[in-house]
């Protein structure tokens, strides 16, 4: 949905209804979405670029302020998706707007590091101690190379 500032990204909103008055002016009931750095606590290391969480607040908008259509996947579909789209989305956490609490309120840790999975990162599961390393899409070939050589020497280690 077309946000009052230009230059701000589009809001995001599940159409929950869709009504037209007397006048056939045409307004729509929505549930917004928050972005991770819109909510209470902002964005954390593990939130993915295109992560938005579900909340509570609904508004009556003009269907005049629709963009287009976006996707909300689960986090386990976006997670399956081969190519990520602009219009895809994905969302893993409801979100109370007045208090800031999520539910879940907890949710699994995959890696040595102890966060959740960020589907932005790609993650190496260790064959011998069977943990998981993150490692950026970003690094550098350097990064990724000290990155291989102690993933490998973990390997040695193991076997």
């Amino acid at each position: 949905m077309r946000p009052a500032e230009s230059g701000k990204p589009p809001y995001v909103a599940r159409v929950e209804k869709i009504e037209a008055d007397h006048r056939n002016n045409v307004r729509v009931r929505v549930r917004w979405y928050y972005r991770p750095e819109e909510s209470i606590g902002g964005r954390r290391q593990f939130h993915g670029a295109k992560e938005l969480f579900l909340s509570d607040h609904y508004d009556v908008q003009s269907a005049h302020t629709i963009e287009g259509k976006c996707i909300v996947h689960s986090f386990k579909n976006y997670t399956k998706l081969e190519n990520v789209g602009a219009e895809d989305y994905f969302c893993r956490f409801e979100y109370k707007a007045a208090t800031g609490a999520f539910t879940p309120d907890r949710i699994a840790v995959y890696c040595k590091c102890e966060m959740p999975y960020n589907p932005d990162d790609l993650m190496v599961q260790c064959e011998g101690c069977k943990d998981w390393q993150v490692t950026s899409a970003n690094l550098s070939n350097s990064a990724l190379f000290v990155f291989l050589q102690l993933f490998h020497a973990c390997l040695e280690f193991f076997f």
